[in-house]
């Protein structure tokens, strides 16, 4: 009979010898001293467990509303009266400081400075300011929480999402709906923990690519994924069976995979085929919930009236607003939405209000439902974009039209329920929006409060890999934000 140990070596595959090969080293030294026969046993797969939260978390749910191209933030929120008097004038060098610009206008010869032309507001109890363009998100500002003073590194939309997802502008690191899939694990063990779906924009001048790097699960087993939920056709491809397949034969014909799948992990002891295994079977599972789900048709007439007609149609952003809470109250953790088309170089007066109509009563449809069902006091509600927008304007500048470069300096993002404050402002910039000059919110003090909204303490919520204790707010410091909180 031949040496397991021997056989295994044999029969390996290449990619799982180099994930595991930063021990070789270390088994061949070991196989020498106690003899290579001892080291014959059966591989053991992993069996740790998701880690415990490590207090009473006040969010039990994450909806991530990912405004993908980045939102102007001084046409939204960040009101600036005082640049009407700075119309066509350069940006000053000591508000530019010499900070770095895009590719895209460091050849302008000059950066004239564009006023929003859009009207402003006051809303709510602590009078916050809110643009034309958002009607609707004016009625509920004393849900939202503002915070004027995100920042980040990244300048360039694929990094920067990266960033704003994951805690790195390297790719390969699990987001952040893969930590908290992680670290809470399921409510409902039909549907996946962590969803995905990308809402059509009306206009489609300028969309970025997304892809499912955005929401991988790393280095943390693929079981944390998150799973996207088409908006045409079937939700999840082959969900349904093959004409003359019955349920019972795709049943047997599951229990005969998951038979092999348990066999090649008695021989390899990969836990990512115990993976493989569950996945198998949640897909049968979801054969009956997710069509359940998807089924709109039984929402009565008030849910349309409050999310808007284009509730009705699959793909926009009201219909995906609309999934997001029914995918909540089923048990779903994480829900990420994307929405394309805020990348803004040019034609803000033409894009710009299309985006929001696209958004704006979506968005306080969502508030409002979580509100009457009671689940907005446990589900966390994020809007915004991976960065802001330059007041300067990127090419052609009139009083009706304009562009805006890429801002990473400054930008805003609104949060609601979930354990967070509403009716809160925090965070103040500069007379051009351009510097933060009060309370800055780094992309890691922003993870570290939502972990602690869940429950974690970001610095001992950690995974370890390659030799190191990897968490999402990295090695850098990161603060939780107590004036966000309730």
């Amino acid at each position: 009979m031949s040496n397991p140990w021997h056989q295994y070596g044999r029969e390996i595959t290449r990619r799982y010898f180099f994930q595991q090969g930063s021990h070789a080293l270390g088994w061949a030294a070991l196989a020498s001293l106690v003899g290579a026969d001892r080291m014959a046993g059966p591989v053991q797969a992993a069996t740790a467990q998701p880690p415990m939260n490590h207090f009473p978390g006040k969010a039990k749910h994450i909806i991530y509303l990912h405004m993908v191209g980045g939102p102007s933030q001084m046409d939204l929120f960040d009101y600036k009266p005082e640049m009407e008097e700075f119309y066509d004038k350069d940006l000053p060098d000591s508000i530019r400081q010499g900070q770095r610009l895009t590719t895209m206008t460091s050849g302008q010869s000059r950066f004239p400075i564009a006023p929003s032309k859009y009207q402003f507001a006051q809303h709510g109890q602590n009078g916050m300011w809110v643009s034309e363009l958002l009607p609707w998100t004016a009625k509920m500002v004393d849900d939202l929480c503002f915070v004027r003073s995100m920042h980040t590194e990244a300048i360039n939309h694929e990094p920067a999402i990266t960033y704003i997802q994951t805690g790195n502008m390297n790719t390969g690191r699990p987001c952040l709906g893969s930590w908290m899939s992680y670290g809470l694990g399921s409510l409902n063990e039909n549907l996946p923990t962590f969803v995905v779906l990308v809402a059509r924009p009306t206009n489609t001048e300028q969309v970025q690519a997304i892809s499912a790097r955005l929401w991988s699960s790393g280095y943390l087993s693929g079981e944390h994924a998150g799973v996207s939920l088409r908006s045409a056709g079937d939700p999840i491809l082959y969900i349904n069976n093959p004409p003359g397949v019955p349920s019972e034969i795709r049943r047997t014909t599951l229990d005969g995979i998951s038979a092999l799948n348990e066999l090649t992990y008695e021989k390899l002891g990969d836990p990512e085929t115990r993976t493989r295994i569950a996945q198998y079977e949640l897909a049968f599972r979801m054969q009956s919930s997710v069509p359940e789900l998807a089924d709109i048709g039984a929402e009565p007439e008030s849910t349309f009236e409050l999310y808007g007609e284009q509730a009705r149609e699959p793909g926009t952003f009201a219909n995906t607003a609309l999934m997001s809470r029914r995918l909540v109250e089923r048990g779903v953790r994480f829900v990420q939405i994307y929405h394309n088309n805020w990348d803004t170089h040019a034609n803000v007066a033409g894009r710009l209000p299309d985006q929001c109509r696209d958004v704006d009563q979506a968005c306080y449809g969502l508030i409002q439902d979580l509100k009457q069902r009671g689940l907005l006091d446990s589900t966390l509600v994020i809007w915004g974009g991976e960065f802001g927008r330059t007041i300067y304007s990127q090419g052609r500048l009139s009083r009706e039209n304009y562009g805006r470069d890429h801002h990473p300096r400054c930008f805003t993002m609104w949060m609601a329920g979930g354990g967070i404050r509403g009716g809160t402002i925090y965070g103040e910039t500069d007379d051009f929006s351009y510097n933060i000059v009060a309370n800055p919110v780094h992309l890691r003090d922003f993870h570290a409060t939502i972990l602690h909204l869940l429950g974690f303490d970001h610095q001992r919520f950690t995974v370890r890999h390659q030799g190191l204790d990897q968490r999402l707010t990295g090695v850098e410091h990161a603060r939780i934000i107590p004036d966000l909180l309730a």
